[in-house]
């Protein structure tokens, strides 16, 4: 079987019965499962990244045939799509009690928004295929029912809930997503964040082009504070965060 052609439809794996298959009945190939698959997809993902992830690389590293791995799977659009629900899997033990009705929404809200940062940090292949894909398998909807159940606790009208989610978690998205790009081009570079950092302002502060920003931005950044790149990003991420947190208050407020 070949490869999924780009821009061809693609039907959820989730919806059609063949998430759970074990195998394609006598012959398979001993030594594999699905699970066994899966988790080596995710390895590689995070180590080579989405671009040289194929269906051969694969098969090497498990050193087996590609043909071997379609025991598991049909195409290597739903060997990505199990994929990213193992991702969505590492959320399972950061969730909020959703039967803790005593527990303040805002902490949970920030705990569920951190816990997706950092696992659109861990894993900078997983934004494009969270937006690729349908996003339906089991840990995503658990992740999705764990936002959902908080923002509902927020006094936010019903015609609100889902505007609430998407100001929060489309900008985590976003935020998660440029961060994780920070850091993988920067270990291409086998600098430290920091040492990226300071390199990269002081090239753009001798810059003609980019001087006069730069200098215009100085007392913001010396207004964020931080004296690491985790420090500044964590310090942003926080503040922004508690600016969404405060909307959703005043609205909720305004009935």
């Amino acid at each position: 079987m070949a490869e999924t052609a780009r821009g061809a439809a693609h039907h959820s794996v989730w919806l059609e019965g063949k998430a759970r298959r074990r195998g394609r009945g006598g012959g398979q190939p001993s030594g594999l499962d699905r699970e066994r698959i899966t988790e080596v997809t995710v390895r590689l993902l995070d180590a080579e990244g989405l671009a040289k992830f194929s269906m051969r690389r694969l098969a090497a590293e498990l050193n087996v045939t590609a043909m071997s791995v379609y025991w598991y799977v049909d195409t290597k659009d739903d060997l990505l799509e199990l994929a990213l629900d193992t991702a969505f899997g590492e959320l399972a033990g950061l969730l909020p009690d959703p039967e803790d009705e005593d527990a303040d929404w805002r902490e949970q809200l920030r705990a569920l928004a951190t816990a997706y940062r950092g696992l659109l940090v861990r894993h900078p292949w997983l934004s494009p295929l969270a937006g690729q894909y349908l996003n339906i398998g089991p840990n995503s909807v658990v992740f999705s029912r764990s936002i959902q159940r908080v923002v509902r606790r927020t006094g936010l009208p019903a015609h609100g809930i889902t505007g609430a989610i998407s100001a929060v978690f489309q900008f985590v998205y976003g935020y998660g997503t440029i961060e994780g790009h920070f850091f993988a081009r920067v270990a291409d570079t086998g600098l430290t964040p920091d040492e990226y950092f300071r390199q990269a302002m002081t090239a753009t502060a001798e810059a003609p082009q980019t001087a006069e920003i730069i200098e215009e931005s100085k007392n913001l950044m010396a207004a964020r504070g931080g004296d690491t790149v985790a420090e500044m990003l964590g310090r942003d991420f926080a503040f922004a965060l508690d600016l969404l947190i405060a909307g959703i208050e005043a609205m909720a407020e305004r009935g």
